[in-house]
């Protein structure tokens, strides 16, 4: 692996089976086919590989588990295969989180690239107006916030190559994929050219709204390290990342906070 995340994880290539070294603790992943994210797509009847991608919720260094429990806080690591959906790049369908019961919000999520490169799309709401529209590009380390109630999917941008991220949530999340589906994704698809390059279409059935293009950022504001992986600054420094389980303990910064 090209980033040095803090835990000791590999994946197969072929099967996106994930393997957990001494002292690491997960589940088998659970695999995403390609008739569950149809839905989403701009051809749901394209071509492309199956499984999609494999996901394995609740990993982490076996001393760290009580302390995760204890503040709601998950890490889930994410392997994408090589390829294309049709036209697009290989992607999770798009979904916004459920209310969590113990904090009253949609919760945010803190995402890390491991391997690859990864667009990480994001929109403001999910009615005919969605607001702002952000993608941000990233590489192996780089990490990515969406901020709470704000609809995201995932995207491999290198058809040749595999990509593996992370993601630190709320452990009592839940994935909100109606609107997404009944609107055939969201607001805006990414169109893969002949070099990986990627050009942006607006889905018809919103209404456009601009798409703001950019690369990943440091968050200060939020207490991150760019230099620290995520899993290691919950080791150092569990309150550091408690706001992804507790969005009000930085409650003043969402309203005008973007990825």
């Amino acid at each position: 692996m090209t980033f040095d995340s803090g835990l000791a994880a590999r994946w197969s290539d072929e099967s996106l089976a994930f393997e957990y070294g001494v002292g690491v603790v997960g589940p088998k992943p659970e695999h995403r086919r390609l008739d569950a994210i149809r839905a989403s797509l701009c051809d749901p009847d394209c071509h492309g590989p199956d499984p999609v991608y494999s996901i394995a919720m609740n990993v982490g260094r076996r001393e760290h588990l009580p302390e995760l429990q204890r503040r709601k806080l998950l890490f889930g690591v994410v392997a994408y295969a090589a390829g294309r959906l049709g036209r697009e790049p290989v992607r999770s369908q798009g979904h916004v989180h459920a209310i969590s019961l113990h904090s009253g919000w949609s919760p945010p999520e803190l995402f890390e690239i491991w391997e690859g490169r990864a667009v990480v799309y994001a929109q403001q709401y999910l009615g005919d107006e969605p607001g702002i529209c952000v993608a941000v590009e990233a590489g192996p380390g780089d990490q990515v916030v969406v901020p709470p109630g704000w609809a995201h999917c995932v995207m491999n941008l290198d058809e040749s190559s595999h990509m593996v991220f992370a993601a630190c949530c709320d452990r009592d999340y839940g994935f909100v994929y109606d609107d997404v589906r009944a609107r055939g994704g969201l607001a805006w698809y990414a169109i893969m050219g002949n070099h990986n390059e990627i050009a942006w279409e607006p889905n018809p059935r919103y209404h456009v709204a601009e798409l703001r293009q950019r690369e990943a950022r440091s968050y200060s504001e939020l207490g991150l390290s760019r230099s620290i992986p995520i899993y290691e600054q919950f080791a150092r420094d569990p309150v550091s990342v408690q706001w992804v389980s507790n969005p009000a303990l930085v409650a003043s910064l969402w309203p005008s906070f973007q990825p």
